[in-house]
């Protein structure tokens, strides 16, 4: 498995990340009750926001730069109880670093809007961001 230039964090708008960036975001419930940071390549984005953030209206993507968190990552298979079978979607890069994601970590930051078409504009709009 090549190694990717940047993993996505995916939060929901009712939690934005604030402005700036502290040296560690707040954990959200699924992460505190896992024990690792969940986190997603570029290729697995649209299913997390399918099983995640189908009913959210938007959505803030966190571009992590993989280099500084890559000896805290285990690649792991995402458990199928929790959101059924995710297809050939491959291992996901879970961190384990005590819970700290933040300034030092994340590259840059977008916020989504879903429309009509769910997130497939906001995809296409994001394809030169949205890099492995």
């Amino acid at each position: 498995m090549s190694r990717p230039t940047y993993v996505y964090k995916l939060v929901p708008s009712s939690a934005p990340p604030p402005t700036p960036l502290p040296e560690r975001l707040p954990l959200s419930f699924l992460d505190s009750s896992s024990g690792f940071i969940h986190l997603s390549t570029a290729p697995q984005v649209p299913g997390t926001l399918k099983y995640f953030f189908a009913d959210d209206s938007s959505v803030y993507i966190l571009r992590v730069n993989y280099k500084a968190i890559e000896s805290d990552i285990r690649w792991e298979d995402p458990k199928a109880e929790v959101c059924g079978q995710r297809g050939d979607e491959g291992m996901f890069p879970h961190l384990y670093n005590g819970g700290r994601l933040g300034n030092n970590e994340i590259d840059s930051i977008q916020h989504w809007e879903k429309d009509n078409a769910g997130w497939d504009t906001a995809l296409q709009k994001a394809a030169s961001w949205l890099v492995e």
